[in-house]
């Protein structure tokens, strides 16, 4: 494998902490990475109260997070790494599966930029530690197709630490559409296309929808988007 050009506008590698309980799986992920140019390994935790400590020690660009741990929880360790104030802090991409959607939905709410299926490439590991360092969010289609879902069901209660519906008045017309487009899984080159728009217009319409919205990344959006009305199955 061959590494990228790191973090943009920088030349320094993107700094990874590896937060895992298994000793065999943190080296299997270091042994993955660091045959990339673009990627260093900077520590290992081996639960969330080490992780969320050597967070804020070595300052990584991602947290390669899993959820059960002993203790801290990857999931109570996000939510403090993600805490408010910290919006220049890390990204963290949970490692996850299908068989607990709570952990999947739990994750989201505490502010995970990205999620990861343990049964991914290490092609997958590779991008996905890529895509959320640019700081976009990552989430696999087939795990869009469950936020949705879950996050439409009548009675789900789900809530948004953003702001809700006066704060969607803030939005433009543009700004709205676009937001619709991102809610449904669709790339900037895709929005671009869509709207008869530059990529560069679009990343900078992201960014304004982002920052009136309060959200994080493009995760929150999708989230945010459905948990409002903004965008329904089928609509």
């Amino acid at each position: 494998m061959s590494g990228g050009a790191g973090l943009p506008g920088a030349e320094r590698p993107i700094k990874v902490l590896l937060a895992d309980d298994q000793h065999l799986v943190r080296t299997g992920f270091r042994v993955i990475l660091e045959v990339e140019d673009d990627i260093e390994v900077v520590g290992e935790a081996a639960d969330g109260e080490r992780a969320v400590s050597m967070t804020r020690a070595l300052h990584p660009d991602v947290v390669l997070m899993d959820v059960e741990m002993p203790g801290v929880d990857g999931l109570e360790a996000t939510r403090r790494i993600t805490a408010p104030g910290d919006a220049d802090g890390p990204a963290v991409l949970i490692l996850t599966t299908f068989d607990r959607d709570d952990y999947l939905f739990s994750a989201l709410r505490a502010g995970a930029s990205g999620f990861l299926l343990k049964n991914g490439t290490p092609e997958s590991l590779i991008e996905a530690i890529r895509v959320v360092a640019r700081g976009d969010g990552l989430l696999a289609p087939e795990i869009t197709r469950r936020v949705i879902a879950t996050f439409t069901r009548p009675g789900t209660g789900a809530t948004s630490a953003a702001g809700g519906p006066a704060a969607l008045d803030e939005l433009t017309p543009r700004e709205r559409e676009v937001l619709v487009l991102v809610a449904r899984g669709a790339s900037n080159a895709e929005i671009a296309a869509h709207l008869h728009l530059g990529e560069a217009t679009v990343k900078t319409h992201v960014s304004r929808v982002l920052a009136k919205l309060g959200l994080r990344d493009r995760v929150q959006a999708v989230v945010f988007a459905y948990e409002h009305g903004v965008v329904r199955p089928g609509a």
